[in-house]
This record gives structure tokens, C-alpha cells and sequence, in this order.
């Protein structure tokens, strides 16, 4: 395949993430934040395991255990995430999510021992303080969602350092349905300790479980995997800074969702700083591709 088609994958599994914001959301207004996740990834994890049934066969044990500790990171990722809808716009949950691209390479470091370059301390300075101008408000405080939001993209960050520590020792299909079912299996205890989960739900809502489920969580994850064989990761690490930009704008398209001066100069300086880490990144790692 060439690197192009590659990229374009990975453009439009980006595209779909940004536009799942609005949809969730909206989806919020009927069901509780801790049953929607709990259905979207029982649904993913059914179609996942239709698929890769053969090779869970022979899972190992310690496949199995590194799968459950990836889907731990995700299940917290996207529970917070899902809660923090409730309270803040669409537009500022994309981009807060986004800033964990740059934070990977500071998460690395720490837990895996792997320097991060000036480029990306640099960056996460930058994202930073955009991030401080996009979700404090004229009294210099959190809004509730915000901090939701926030520790969202903590889990969502340790996700993928995780990834990046058991990816090169065990067989990715495994890792994704052990993970996806992880969060199943975490989401579903939460929702009923914490809700009243139910089958009867509006059709709309059922729309976005299904289309988040299956295209956003099971396809894409497929996607992924094989576009990712094409490319490199800090070039897809920079397609995927997109997400919030296009989370941006279907907030602003579909919900009517408008950002004042404030919150767009930070959305720009995030952005920024996303853009300074990868691009450098990126540039560093084909050299290094290039010279070998």
C-alpha cells in the first residue's frame, strides 16, 4: 500500500473520532454516560471477537494480562471522557483529548525510559498554556467538565504508552480484543453499580452506540492496525493532533457549539504545540528510517 493511502486511512479514522463527539453527546441526553460506553464496547467486542476468533484461541496468559491492562487505561479514558460531555462543549473536549499527543513522549520517558526531544518539551509548554486560556474561566477556574475531560486524556495517554510497551511483545489482535472486552467488562460492572442500564433506548441513541461501536471502536482499531504497517507512528501520531480540530467543527456544524476569542486563541496555541512535538518528531524518526 502506498504511504498515501496509508495516510488517507488514518485521515479518515481521524475524521470519524472528531465526529463521534457531537453524537455522543447528543446520546447523553438518553442514557446515562457509564451505560453508553458499556453498550458501545459490548458491541465492539462482538464484532471484534467474530473476527479474530480464530486467533484468541491460542492466547496466551500473558497476552491476556497485557491485553487487560491496555483496556484498564482505555475503559478510564473513555468513562471520564464520556462524564465530562455531559458538563462541557464538544469543541473543548476534542481538544483538551488531543493535548495527550503530547504528552505521550513525557509519559515515556518517565515510565519507559525513552528521552523526550526539545521539540517535545517544548511543545508541551506551548499546548500547555493554550490548554490553561481554553478551559479556565474569567475566575482562573476548572469548569467540572473540564477536570472530567482532563482525566480522561490522562487515561487516554497511559493507553497508549501502554501500547507502545506490550505491542512489540505480543500479537496485536489479541491486545485489541483483550482491551476492547476489558472495557466491556469494566464499563458493564460500573453501569449497574452506579445506573440502571436498559435496552430501551430512543433509536437515535441506538444509531450512535452502534455507530460508535462498530465503526468507531471495532472497524477502526482494524483500520488502524494494518495503515499503521505503512507509515510511521510519529506520522500518525500527527494525523490523529487532527481529531480535535475536527471535533471543533462538528461541534460548531451540528451543535451550534461557538468558542469565543479566548478559548480559540487556546485551541490554537494547543494545536501548535501538538504540531511543534510531532512534526519534529517525525522528521527525526524518517532520518533515522532514511539513514538505516
Amino acid at each position: 500500500m502506498p504511504r498515501w493511502q496509508a495516510d488517507l486511512i488514518l485521515g479518515v479514522i481521524t475524521l470519524i473520532w472528531g465526529a463521534t463527539f457531537v453524537m455522543v453527546k447528543n446520546a447523553l441526553g438518553s442514557v446515562g454516560p457509564l451505560t453508553f460506553v458499556a453498550w458501545r464496547f459490548v458491541a465492539a467486542s462482538l464484532v471484534l471477537l467474530a473476527i479474530f476468533r480464530r486467533r484468541m484461541r491460542t492466547i496466551t496468559r500473558a497476552e491476556a494480562l497485557a491485553g487487560a491492562v491496555i483496556g484498564v487505561w482505555l475503559w478510564l479514558g473513555y468513562t471520564l471522557q464520556t462524564v465530562g460531555l455531559q458538563f462541557t462543549t464538544t469543541g473543548e473536549t476534542a481538544f483538551i483529548t488531543g493535548l495527550n499527543v503530547v504528552l505521550v513522549p513525557l509519559l515515556a520517558a518517565l515510565l519507559l525510559r525513552r528521552t523526550p526531544t526539545t521539540a517535545a518539551v517544548v511543545g508541551s509548554l506551548v499546548a500547555t498554556v493554550g490548554l490553561g486560556l481554553l478551559v479556565l474561566d474569567e475566575s482562573l477556574r476548572l469548569q467540572s467538565g473540564d477536570l472530567w475531560v482532563l482525566g480522561g486524556m490522562l487515561g487516554f495517554t497511559l493507553h497508549i504508552v501502554s501500547i507502545s510497551h506490550f505491542a512489540i511483545r505480543f500479537d496485536t489482535a489479541r491486545l485489541a480484543v483483550m482491551q476492547v472486552g476489558t472495557v466491556a467488562g469494566l464499563a458493564l460492572l460500573a453501569a449497574f453499580a452506579l445506573e440502571t442500564p436498559t435496552l430501551a433506548l430512543p433509536a437515535p441513541t441506538w444509531g450512535a452506540i452502534g455507530f460508535t461501536g462498530v465503526v468507531a471502536t471495532a472497524l477502526v482499531f482494524s483500520l488502524q492496525t494494518h495503515a499503521q504497517r505503512f507509515t510511521t507512528p510519529a506520522h500518525t501520531a500527527l494525523i490523529f493532533s487532527l481529531e480535535p480540530v475536527f471535533g471543533a467543527f462538528f461541534g460548531w456544524w451540528w451543535a451550534g457549539e461557538l468558542l469565543g476569542v479566548k478559548e480559540l486563541a487556546g485551541c490554537g496555541l494547543i494545536l501548535t504545540g501538538i504540531l511543534l512535538s510531532e512534526v519534529a518528531s517525525g522528521r527525526r524518526q524518517e532520518e533515522t528510517v532514511t539513514a538505516s
